[in-house]
């Protein structure tokens, strides 16, 4: 009995409730109309969303069939309904429509067939308009859904209806004016034209217009051009960290002259966004930053994956606590990755209102896909309905064709014979190019699309959309994972223009995983651990990880060792990434060998989907992992950072701020074996530019522990900070002069903790007696307590 269900996150359930997905199920219920069908020309039954295969039918009248989970349908019922009324929803297996669209598929082969057998998922996912990842992904279950995922109503109106409603904003720089492109997408039920006026209405800028129109029968668009009243003052829409995300509150009223009016309100947004690709002096390639309102702007955030494998469970609350992590984390941007969905329009809004940028995939991933018409028609249909629906966002600043399917048939990831390459390129044309890229610059012409990430960029165009090696680090974004190397050596990652994917895993705390286990699950070894991890390898290469610089878990009790272990993943896992991000950070004012310039750094993965290892920053259900905590200064703007090449100890100063400031750089050496500091150095006077990162110091680490005395790369370190005038300050960081299991003078933790709370506020006061290293303090995230990650 489905009544009788345990969690299905719960130990092995994504296995045990295999069966249900396998299974077809039906939906029905009776329902009575609630108006006068009489009165009314047209009604509609519109589900905004179906996952994914079934039959609808009213009455025991079909009204047709879905296939397409991110698609809208609209049937016609309006001679079908009646004053008491039966509805069915007829689900078919998504496994088993996929099995059978990939038997009937006639011509070539379309890989991948299956997922990895470590996945524990299903198979032909590429043949599916669905959620790509519910059929298993490297860090999430199989969960092949079905079901009615989003609203479903009755609409009913005479002569005509508006379906779709978006604005964009337009800079004319000819004339310094901001113009409101407003497009309205109507269902004419009339058989005859329709006139009438639509009147736009923004109060707080002083504009109002009114426009005369003719709505034609049928299904169609009006657009209407607003110019914005010049002696108004318009606050454009800043990501985070770069001003305010304003907001106008817009009414546009439509009168027709068959007497019915309709009244629309929406919030607008001004702001422009240009994808610079242009040559760069003294490198080869291109250029690929982002400008937003003519300022280029480092993007600094994360990869979003979907929230759970359940979308239903996915609330407001969920979308707000994940996204102000992300805004908290002084993050200004997140990729939805393109192998989950189209996020719900509460993610958007939220999006828009804090100021993170969204980079948005079309939801394609690391496969192949078919191209046969009726194929092809659905996918039209579904990038024309979010493109619609989505493109009033300040928030989307690109519009991306797929995930690593360029670099997939570039670097022949399914080893497809050299002959019959060229009808894979043909076909990835055919899907990216001639028909999603073709509706979106048909649909939205105010924001950039790139084809695939990784690209490279316009050099992919000119090589006829596939690039011989979409990861030169010359050209557009790049992917980059390497679990083989020394994580903390800078020296390891590609000096590339935009690092749109890189990571390492971790566990996620304690006590998120002991909500869906038993005892006999806590160790490193138990059969729990094993069938959680989905990613090849991933266990051996986080132990290996932490292996170069810490000591490995020797405790005779598995439990406690099972929890050191998780510790441990998840310090290294925020030193390897903070690593590779603050190289990225320093990389974006230089050219080195050709090589630099870079100016985004998104990592993988902000959200976890289930409790499990995986890339991410922020556990199932929203706490801070370190990783987080760290993300919080390592994407602050202003940071001090270092590296060491060749013995020489090097420290940046990267902003993000808009003026350039004068600051003091402090430089402290600490032993291990004190509290008090070895030496310090203050470098009064330095200047950091704006929107940069500069070198600021530079020193022999012979020279400087000499300076310092009794002190030697095991027995201290080093850290640093930033401070200007008007309290500015940037966090403090720390450069390692070896790895921690070598450290001489580390004592075993001597720390108290009191915490003292009044209402909503906590005071918590720790006490060290000798130092503390990587600091992770246990919370309710519903306490909302942040505490710095300290030394």
């Amino acid at each position: 009995s489905l009544l009788s269900l345990e969690d299905p996150y719960y130990r092995f359930n994504d296995v045990a409730y295999r069966w249900i997905s396998l299974d077809n199920w039906t939906y029905s219920r009776t329902f009575k109309t609630p108006f006068d069908i009489k009165k009314w020309q047209k009604v509609n039954l519109v589900f905004e969303g179906v996952d994914t295969v079934a039959q609808i039918l009213l009455n025991n009248v079909t009204l047709g069939r879905t296939d397409n989970m991110f698609n809208r349908y609209s049937f016609d019922i309006t001679s079908v309904i009646q004053e008491v009324n039966f509805v069915e929803v007829r689900f078919l297996s998504a496994i088993s429509y996929a099995a059978e669209q990939s038997r009937c598929h006639k011509g070539h082969s379309i890989p991948p067939v299956c997922p990895p057998p470590v996945q524990k998922g299903e198979c032909h996912v590429n043949f599916i308009r669905k959620e790509q990842c519910s059929f298993s992904w490297d860090w999430g279950p199989s969960f092949p859904t079905q079901g009615i995922w989003k609203d479903v109503r009755i609409e009913a109106y005479n002569h005509y209806h508006l379906i779709y409603f978006s604005t964009t904003p337009l800079f004319v720089k000819s004339t310094q004016q901001w113009c409101l492109e407003v497009e309205s997408i109507f269902d004419v039920v009339s058989s005859k034209p329709i006139a009438g006026l639509v009147t736009v209405n923004i109060p707080k800028l002083q504009t109002q217009q009114t426009f005369s129109v003719k709505l034609q029968p049928g299904e169609g668009s009006i657009v209407q051009l607003v110019n914005i009243n010049k002696s108004a003052t318009v606050e454009p829409w800043w990501p985070n960290g770069h001003g305010k995300q304003t907001g106008y509150n817009m009414t546009t009223t439509f009168t027709m002259e068959a007497g019915c009016q309709i009244e629309k309100f929406s919030k607008v947004y001004f702001r422009t966004v240009e994808l610079v690709q242009e040559p760069i002096p003294g490198s080869p390639g291109l250029s690929f930053y982002f400008k937003i309102n003519g300022r280029p702007i480092f993007i600094k955030g994360s990869n979003w994956i979907p929230a759970d494998s359940f979308q239903d469970r996915v609330t407001y609350d969920t979308l707000r606590l994940l996204l102000k992590s992300a805004a908290d984390a002084n993050m200004n941007a997140l990729r939805v990755w393109g192998g989950g969905v189209y996020e719900q329009d509460e993610f958007y809004d939220i999006c828009d209102e804090i100021g993170i940028m969204i980079w948005q995939d079309f939801m394609f991933a690391c496969a192949l896909y078919p191209t046969d018409q009726n194929y092809l028609e659905s996918v039209r249909a579904e990038v024309s309905h979010q493109v619609r629906r989505l493109k009033s966002h300040p928030s989307i600043i690109l519009w991306s064709g797929n995930n690593e399917n360029e670099a997939a048939i570039a670097s022949n990831w399914f080893s497809i014979p050299y002959p019959d390459i060229g009808v894979y390129i043909e076909d990835y044309v055919t899907l990216y190019v001639k028909n999603i890229r073709e509706i979106v610059l048909c649909e939205d012409k105010s924001r950039p699309f790139v084809v695939s990430s990784p690209t490279n960029g316009l050099e992919s165009v000119k090589e006829g959309w596939l690039s011989r090696d979409p990861y030169d680090t010359h050209y557009g974004d790049t992917h980059f994972y390497d679990y083989s190397n020394d994580c903390w050596n800078w020296t390891m990652y590609p000096k590339t223009r935009f690092a749109s994917e890189y990571g390492f895993q971790s566990w996620p705390s304690f006590s998120t995983i002991e909500k869906v286990s038993s005892p006999e699950d806590w160790s490193c070894t138990s059969n729990f651990s094993l069938h959680r991890q989905h990613h090849e390898g991933g266990n051996i290469q986080m132990l290996q990880e932490i292996g170069r610089h810490f000591k490995l878990p020797q405790c005779p009790d598995p439990v406690k060792q099972f929890k050191d272990m998780i510790y441990l993943t998840q310090v290294m896992q925020a030193q390897c990434i903070k690593t590779e991000t603050e190289f990225y950070r320093f990389s974006q004012s230089e050219i080195i060998n050709g090589e630099g310039h870079t100016m985004g750094a998104l990592y993988w993965q902000l959200n976890d989907i289930w409790q499990a290892p995986s890339w991410a920053s922020l556990e199932y259900g929203g706490k801070w992992k370190l990783l987080h905590y760290f993300a919080q200064n390592f994407f602050a703007p202003l940071l001090p950072v270092a590296y060491e090449d060749k013995g020489v100890l090097h420290i940046y100063g990267v902003s993000d701020l808009h003026e350039d400031h004068k600051v003091t750089l402090r430089v402290t050496v600490h032993a291990w074996s004190s509290l008090e500091p070895v030496c310090t150095l203050a470098k009064e006077g330095v200047t950091v530019k704006a929107q940069s990162a500069v070198p600021i110091y530079k020193e022999s680490i012979c020279d400087l522990l000499e300076r310092c005395r009794n002190c030697t790369r095991t027995s201290c370190v080093i850290t640093f900070c930033l401070v200007g005038e008007d309290g500015l300050q940037s966090p403090r960081n720390h450069y390692f002069l070896s790895s921690l299991k070598d450290a001489v003078g580390l004592e075993k933790t001597q720390l108290s903790v009191s915490i003292n709370h009044a209402k909503l506020l906590y005071l918590v006061l720790l006490i060290l007696l000798v130092w503390v290293v990587f600091l992770h303090f246990l919370q309710k995230r519903s306490m909302q307590m942040y505490l710095k990650v300290a030394l």
